[in-house]
């Protein structure tokens, strides 16, 4: 039998090259490389600086202008309370209540004692004192808080809430650049034969109706500042009107009645905000933007007469605690810190009264510099 050689078996063959896992593995690292690039950021978490300063001095607003500009505003209520009536009597008297007036104008316009103001049904109140209008535009008118009368006796002039034109302008430019509005109702107009009250029973139902008026003109007055502005402890007066009882609808019945109207001084409150930090002494105010926080412990106390709608001036004194907090500009903070690196950012923040803290996020881990355009730099203002 031949002689065979053993059968061989060979690994020796070549092995293929890993194109497969390469290729995955750059996918990888590049996708990765992609994803840190696409995520990347630059963003500044800002925590504004806030003050909480004792304050004691003096001040002067003007109405709508100046440093320290003021707003009057008001709110007016009625109630009725059912009492026992004790026989009548004749009276004749005129209505009467607050409006607004508003000028559209650029330039004040002044109207003179006994001005006519006209609802659209044709009744006719009047001013009883000149008041001075200051100018505006159609978007934001110039305004001022005046009371009028009704130019009869009666209760046809015991309106509602309603508009009013000036007849002296008709027929000049003025006609529709100057006009009223009344926010609450005319009231004490009466004549003829009015049912009477005993002095004792209806001395306790008006007090007992004013205690019930005061909150919910607090109330009212709350819902009528306009936004931006604070209204002060102490920055608003309530008076208290009389008017005629009139016949109950149960017999032997009268309803007496009382008008409550409040009177409130309100602030920007930014401009005041910049008043209070400016008269604190130690504070090192440079007069950035800021606002008060709370004015809860702030009161206000009139240092003259409560200022009236044609007044052009308001001195008063603030005492208390007030609570400011700086106002951050997200695109000063960018600019401070575009094209720096993350250690002369921090410091050149150290710089800025208006930051608390500062937190710098830089994406990807290994970038150290912020972008040279601002805008490429996101800056987010947390509460304080």
């Amino acid at each position: 039998m031949p002689n065979r050689e053993p059968l061989r078996l060979s690994s020796d063959r070549p092995h293929k090259f890993p194109y497969t896992t390469i290729i995955a593995i750059t996918l990888v690292i590049v996708v990765s490389l992609g994803a840190l690039f696409y995520f990347s950021s630059a963003k500044v978490e800002v925590t504004p600086n806030t003050v909480s300063a004792a304050v004691q001095g003096s001040f002067t607003g003007t109405q709508s202008s100046g440093d320290l500009p003021y707003e009057i505003i008001t709110a007016q209520k009625i109630a009725s309370q059912s009492v026992k009536g004790s026989g009548t009597k004749t009276v004749s008297s005129s209505a009467s209540g607050t409006v607004t007036i508003y000028n559209t104008q650029t330039k004040s316009q002044k109207l003179v004692t006994n001005t006519r103001f006209a609802t659209a049904a044709g009744l006719i109140f009047r001013i009883h004192s000149a008041v001075t209008v200051p100018g505006g535009t159609t978007a934001k008118p110039g305004s001022i808080t005046t009371k009028v009368y009704a130019d009869q006796p009666g209760s046809t002039y015991n309106v509602s809430p309603t508009s009013f034109t000036v007849p002296g302008f008709a027929g000049t430019p003025q006609a529709s650049l100057v006009y009223a509005r009344s926010t609450g109702s005319m009231a004490g107009g009466a004549s003829g034969t009015i049912p009477v009250v005993e002095s004792a029973v209806e001395s306790q139902a008006r007090n007992a109706l004013a205690s019930a008026l005061a909150p919910d003109l607090a109330a009212s007055i709350q819902s009528q500042i306009p936004q931006g502005y604070t209204l002060l402890d102490g920055a608003a007066t309530t008076t208290y009107e009389e008017l005629a009882p009139a016949p109950s609808s149960t017999t032997g019945m009268v309803e007496v009645k009382e008008q409550g109207t409040i009177t409130a001084i309100v602030f920007p409150n930014a401009a005041l905000a910049k008043a209070v930090a400016a008269s604190v002494a130690g504070l090192g105010y440079q007069g950035e933007p800021l606002t008060l926080a709370s004015a809860s412990k702030l009161q206000l106390s009139s240092t003259g007469a409560f200022p009236t709608a044609d007044a052009t001036s308001f001195a008063f004194t603030l005492s208390g605690t007030a609570s400011l907090i700086y106002t951050v500009d997200p695109t000063r903070i960018a600019a401070a810190v575009s094209g720096k690196t993350r250690s002369a950012a921090e410091v050149a923040l150290t710089n800025y009264p208006e930051v608390k803290r500062a937190v710098i996020i830089l994406r990807p881990f290994w970038r150290q510099t912020f972008p040279q355009d601002p805008a490429s730099i996101s800056v987010v203002v947390s509460n304080p």
